[in-house]
């Protein structure tokens, strides 16, 4: 068994990709004497779900939900506007389902699932600066796969040369060399153009690969086999030709030194210009007509939740079941080799394994080895639970442009729909965090934000901090389910 943590950072050369260098950014909260390794105690108003209790019966903006599209709204109003809003969500915490925590067990753990930074928004990386201290961290997988034997072996997840030398008894030792074997292995769709995955992913991995690491992790993922799925999905899978064992390619790749929630913490829970109301479900406190007069709404929320007055059908996602197990006495220390394992053979209903002990970004015990045991969560994938993975095909593709349509028809001076669930698009938490930026941008330029602060707000736009809006076709995929 292993017997320390897995490496932060990636062999050279390829961590030196990665232009986060050391120790970067700011944490007001760890700078006012707050030395606490566990998210912030939060007020019994707070989380009390009552909006009576709010200091103010009118506010500028009511925003539905706490994550990363809501807050970062919030606080560019607050900051850039003067602009005072109201943050309410059902769920009992601040972050969405960046919200991490430190257990009964002093473990910082996720509770929707790892989540790691990377960006190639520099707009994005400045921003964030401001909310955390960063610490580099160079993600890595690691898949237990069978080889031609149907041995299960540890592998790096996307393959480079020790993949396919180890599953399959190949010698590659070049670039070159992977480059003649995946033309070797590679089978062209018959058509000329790939009609699914399948024969997306035969064109682009071959049949080895594909029958090894793709085709029954997709079935546990999706519940559908690449063939019952668009071309796309397996179309954007990563070919690696060099020994880049990076999962993420990305510019900027770090980890919050006091987890995803301080970011949160400092974004809005300090400002007086923002107020939250946990466990307030949007709709009950529209039915019983106790929210608060507004000037305009954000709302990041289900799409198809909001209309789900007009009949029409849900749209499809996929969730994901967590099941957490403490491991008091491990050998060495720690569960698995990596922080992530993935399991693609058909044998495990899970579909991975997440230790969180390996993070670099854990409380002091922790890293100082006082903690004996280690907490691993295997990742069930289902239809029921939070939405979290729209499911790409066709017939939710049309679903979603006739909600699209209901949508644009809403009195766009009330309202606007921003983040993943309102655009049926999974974003990667840097997409998430520039689309709302540019939302906020955009509405302001637009007059559907009124500044209390204009000057500033002219500043910066003759600064040209202020760009162009991008469509929801704009963003690449999202590191969701391949």
């Amino acid at each position: 068994m292993p017997t320390g943590p897995f490496a932060a950072r990636a062999p050279p050369p390829h961590d030196s990709l990665n232009r986060v260098c050391g120790q970067c950014g700011r944490d007001a909260i760890h700078e006012a004497g707050n030395r606490e390794d566990a998210p912030l105690e939060l007020g019994p108003e707070i989380v009390s779900g009552d909006l009576k209790t709010c200091t103010r019966r009118k506010v500028d903006v009511l925003i539905v939900g706490s994550g990363l599209s809501g807050c970062v709204i919030a606080e560019r109003c607050s900051k850039q506007l003067g602009m005072t809003s109201l943050i309410i969500d059902k769920r009992d915490h601040i972050g969405g389902n960046c919200y991490d925590f430190v257990n009964n067990h002093g473990i910082r753990e996720s509770k929707y699932g790892a989540h790691l930074f990377h960006t190639q928004f520099e707009r994005v990386w400045e921003y964030m600066l401001q909310f955390s201290e960063w610490i580099p961290f160079d993600h890595r997988v690691r898949g237990r796969v069978p080889d031609s034997n149907g041995v299960k072996q540890l592998v790096p997840i996307p393959p480079i040369h020790e993949t396919v030398n180890t599953l399959f008894g190949e010698n590659v030792k070049s670039e070159e060399e992977m480059i003649a074997y995946y033309n070797k292995v590679r089978v062209p769709p018959p058509g000329g153009e790939a009609k699914n995955s399948e024969e997306a992913a035969l064109s682009r991995v071959g049949p080895q690969l594909y029958e090894a690491i793709f085709k029954n992790y997709t079935k546990k993922q999706w519940d559908k086999y690449p063939a019952e799925l668009d071309a796309s999905v397996m179309m954007r899978l990563p070919c690696r030709t060099n020994t880049d064992e990076r999962y993420f390619g990305d510019s900027w790749q770090a980890l919050p030194l006091r987890g995803y929630t301080r970011i949160f913490e400092n974004m809005v829970l300090t400002d007086s210009n923002i107020e939250i109301r946990l466990n307030c479900d949007f709709f009950e406190a529209q039915r019983h007509g106790t929210l608060p007069e507004y000037g305009f709404l954000i709302y990041t929320g289900p799409i198809d939740a909001y209309f789900a007055a007009q009949g029409m059908p849900r749209l499809e996602y996929r969730s994901i079941r967590f099941e957490n197990e403490f491991v008091p006495e491990p050998e060495g220390g720690f569960f698995q080799e990596a922080m992530v394992v993935n399991y693609p053979a058909p044998d495990e209903a899970f579909t991975r394994i997440v230790e969180y002990k390996h993070l670099p970004n854990q409380p002091r015990a922790v890293l100082e080895g006082k903690v004996p045991g280690t907490l691993i969560a295997r990742e069930y994938s289902m239809a029921d639970g939070d939405p979290y993975y729209p499911v790409p095909n066709e017939e939710n593709r049309k679903l979603y442009e006739r909600y699209r349509a209901l949508a644009a028809d809403e009195d766009s001076s009330k309202i606007c729909f921003v983040g993943r669930l309102a655009s049926y698009k999974y974003f990667n938490m840097d997409q998430a965090i520039l689309n709302a930026l540019e939302t906020f941008d955009s509405l302001r330029e637009n007059g559907k934000l009124r500044p209390k602060r204009q000057q500033e707000f002219d500043s910066l736009k003759e600064n040209g901090k202020l760009g162009p809006k991008r469509q929801r076709e704009d963003f690449r995929p999202g590191d969701g389910p391949k």
